[in-house]
């Protein structure tokens, strides 16, 4: 009798232990230039030339390379950084600042995708652009 009713408890137990500990959905991280901060980089030193602009300010983007590829950087506001961009020209450095967000179409591709890309695509609010002065009198 005890065997039965201890049996009955375990099979009860194997049912509801997963319902109870399960902890629900985490929050999925909002993308975009209005979304979740993901992380903010501080002067992180870069070529003048490695930023692409287009010609009349209306967008721009970078590449930092992970140690496997490339990950790309679009601008959030490359209208406001555009003219100290350019008052930055003739300098081999610069220093940028900012907060991450995930880009919206990227993380759309990647969770429809079979395989994990080893690049990632970010939108980035640029704080500040300033020269590198690093080693320069």
């Amino acid at each position: 009798m005890k065997s039965r009713l201890i049996r009955k408890i375990i099979i009860a137990l194997i049912f509801l232990l997963p319902a109870v500990s399960f902890n629900g959905c985490k929050k999925q991280v909002k993308c975009g230039c209005d979304g979740d901060i993901l992380f903010s980089i501080t002067d992180e030193i870069m070529d003048y030339t490695s930023i692409t602009y287009s010609s009349n300010g209306g967008t721009a983007s970078f590449a930092i390379y992970n140690g496997m590829s490339y990950d790309y950087y679009h601008f959030c506001n490359p209208n406001e950084m555009f003219e100290r961009y350019q008052d930055l020209k003739g300098q081999s450095q610069i220093k940028v600042s900012g907060d991450m967000y995930w880009d919206c179409t990227y993380m759309m591709n990647s969770s429809n995708s079979y395989y994990n890309s080893y690049y990632k695509i970010y939108n980035i609010h640029v704080t500040d652009l300033k020269s590198s002065l690093y080693g320069k009198k």
